[in-house]
């Protein structure tokens, strides 16, 4: 590792509309930044820690006592403490915080993959609310260069949710991609029925569709309609990896809730020999996670599929100097990373020094 001090900061930042995750209500986002120093103080690299409250199954006061436990141990190596069962949110801290200490030695972004970066990663825009709603968000972030839009959406609100995609596809005609959002709501006959409802070739895929994720298989032979996985990677691995291929489009990765940077990886590799989409995701953090996430976006594929990163718009604030934002709709990866190695120390609360 060869880091000579740890520093821990606490951060705490407004939601800029109240957040509700499985049923908690969220004004607040918290989390840990991990940052490795170097004695001389000219290296610094950060992680970031953040478990989400609805999400996540370990609270921040427990992610950041095992945090603290590997840190009293001092060895990062994959034969010390990171052998063992961490937290999904600390593993990815510390993975994350590696791989950009690395990066700062050498000045170059981390090698993920064996493929040469891409340049660029398209976002896609988050659409909720009413039809109302949902047309003036649309207008707004089609006037920004976004033209894959996500669209949440549940058995209850079925309705709502049919009178928005008939009128994004009158609104834009084939200009723009449209995912779906169920989160598990459905069950199987409310999701063929949904789904028989949709215009034609309106939506590129159903992320988790249904509350019993093994019935997508017979989902997708009832209405041809292709899924995407997301809480299922983590539920349930084996089940993810037996849905036949041709049932699915996409695999949704959120690394803090996967397990960490290499967990990811290599479900990314995965992905690419089912002939799946990767579509890289968040779960409300800063910027620190989400430039590092648009790097592995990059690193993954060649022409990237537009990636779930504009979680930021819902923070009132970033932890970076330069805060993380798209340009046009798309994420320039390489300037995005070293700006995420910039943290506003104004914004963190530091909390502890290690010597390691």
């Amino acid at each position: 590792m060869n880091a000579d001090y740890s520093h821990l900061y606490r951060y705490s930042i407004p939601f800029s509309e109240p957040v509700t995750v499985k049923g908690c209500r969220l004004h607040h986002r918290e989390g840990i930044v991990l940052a490795l120093k170097s004695r001389d103080g000219k290296t610094t690299a950060y992680g970031e820690i953040a478990p989400l409250p609805g999400l996540h199954s370990e609270p921040l006061p427990a992610a950041e006592q095992q945090l603290m436990e590997v840190l009293t141990k001092h060895d990062f190596t994959e034969s010390g403490p990171l052998s063992g069962q961490l937290y999904p949110s600390v593993r990815t801290g510390l993975e994350m915080a590696l791989f950009n200490l690395e990066a700062q030695r050498s000045q170059l972004p981390p090698p993920l993959s064996e493929r040469a970066p891409a340049e660029a990663v398209p976002l896609n825009a988050l659409l909720f609310g009413d039809s109302a709603t949902v047309g003036k968000r649309a207008d707004e972030y089609f006037r920004q260069g976004y033209r894959t839009f996500k669209l949440k959406v549940t058995a209850e609100s079925a309705e709502e949710s049919l009178r928005s995609i008939r009128m994004l596809k009158n609104a834009y005609n084939g200009s723009i991609a449209l995912r779906l959002d169920a989160n598990q709501s459905m069950s199987l006959d409310e999701a063929v029925e949904f789904s028989r409802n949709l215009p034609e070739r309106s939506i590129e895929y159903i992320e988790e569709p249904l509350k019993n994720p093994e019935q997508i298989e017979e989902l997708h032979a009832r209405t041809s309609i292709p899924s995407a996985l997301d809480e299922t990677l983590w539920q349930n691995p084996e089940l993810a990896g037996s849905i036949p291929a041709a049932c699915l489009k996409a695999y949704i990765l959120k690394p803090n809730r996967l397990g960490g940077i290499k967990a990811t990886l290599a479900l990314a590799e995965q992905a690419k020999n089912r002939n799946l989409q990767t579509v890289f995701s968040s779960t409300f953090e800063s910027g620190i996670s989400l430039s590092f996430y648009a790097w592995m976006a990059a690193c993954c594929a060649s022409l990237p599929a537009a990636c779930g990163l504009d979680t930021f718009r819902f923070l009132k604030h970033d932890l970076l100097d330069t805060p993380f934002a798209p340009v046009n709709a798309r994420l320039d990866t390489q300037n995005l990373y070293w700006n995420g190695q910039k943290v506003a120390l104004r914004s963190i609360k530091l909390t502890s020094i290690w010597t390691l």
